[in-house]
């Protein structure tokens, strides 16, 4: 099973050889394809041959390329995630509008939980109870726009009155760069599953190529919000982005198991589409943290 999220931030050359990228820099280092998930390629002036391109696109490893800022600006994603992508595209378009609605609430509803109980661990307790008096006021597609109202209380909580989600800041920096953690993640995870990314069952932008991504993902967001409120960074350099890439690499618990978060992502993903085809929101698996969690 891949797991490994590699970055690659110093000049070199990646090729492959039997099976592995091979990194030709300073050193020369070797990583087993079968091992890696995402290849963060955080240095413009890193260069791959095309044959490792098309291993990792075959090994559905997602690459994440970074401007000369090092943040991130493109990925490298196949053409067909799988071999009845035709199926699955199909299934998707025929998806009935009730059972998205339905699917979306669920969401919400499950993003706003972990909101809450981020805020009880802050000892935010009447923040934590108005966001959970919030849940029983979600109504279809939350036209309420409950989620909206969450987010003003939640954010002003978590980073203080003066904080605002539009300002110039490391702390939005530092949001902003995990949120596109996981939605590679789940751009990864769509695409490999044979769906298209730009058709979500709420996001309907029609300059966003992620709408689906970004459907899915909302309740994971808490995990970014959780790492940065610790870090409480007054700067956003190469050392805060490794340790929101390393979000991928916590503990969860997703049906009854202990998992990775990029292990949790996928069984949420494919547990969403499940509900998504067979029109029972009741196949949703969702994420909890572990005890003790750090």
């Amino acid at each position: 099973m891949s797991w490994r999220t590699v970055v690659v931030s110093s000049r070199c050359k990646l090729d492959l050889k039997m099976g592995y990228m091979v990194i030709r820099g300073e050193d020369t280092k070797r990583i087993f394809l079968d091992e890696m998930a995402l290849l963060v390629i955080e240095n413009p002036a890193v260069s791959l041959t095309g044959c490792l391109l098309e291993a990792l696109v075959e090994k559905k490893v997602r690459v994440v390329f970074c401007d000369g800022k090092r943040s991130p600006m493109a990925e490298l994603s196949p053409y067909y995630g799988a071999h009845d992508s035709s199926r699955k595209i199909k299934a998707q378009l025929a998806w009935q509008d009730g059972t998205k609605g339905a699917v979306w609430t669920d969401i919400v509803s499950e993003k706003i939980r972990k909101q809450a109980e981020l805020l009880r661990e802050l000892q935010k307790t009447e923040e934590a109870a108005l966001l959970l008096s919030y849940l029983g006021q979600i109504e279809l597609y939350d036209t309420t726009n409950r989620e909206g109202h969450a987010a003003k209380v939640y954010f002003n909580a978590v980073f203080g009155m003066a904080f605002t989600r539009s300002a110039d800041c490391a702390i939005n920096a530092a949001l902003n760069y995990g949120y596109g953690v996981l939605l590679s993640a789940f751009n990864r995870e769509i695409t490999s599953c044979g769906y298209l990314t730009q058709l979500g069952v709420f996001h309907s932008n029609m300059f966003n190529h992620y709408n689906l991504s970004c459907d899915l993902m909302e309740p994971f967001r808490v995990l970014v919000d959780r790492r940065v409120q610790k870090m409480q960074p007054d700067s956003f350099e190469s050392k805060e982005k490794y340790a929101l890439w390393d979000i991928l690499n916590q503990t969860v618990l997703i049906n009854n198991t202990s998992q990775t978060v990029l292990n949790a992502i996928k069984l949420y993903t494919h547990s969403v589409f499940d509900a998504l085809n067979d029109n029972d929101t009741a196949r949703i698996r969702f994420y909890t943290w572990k005890e003790k969690q750090k």
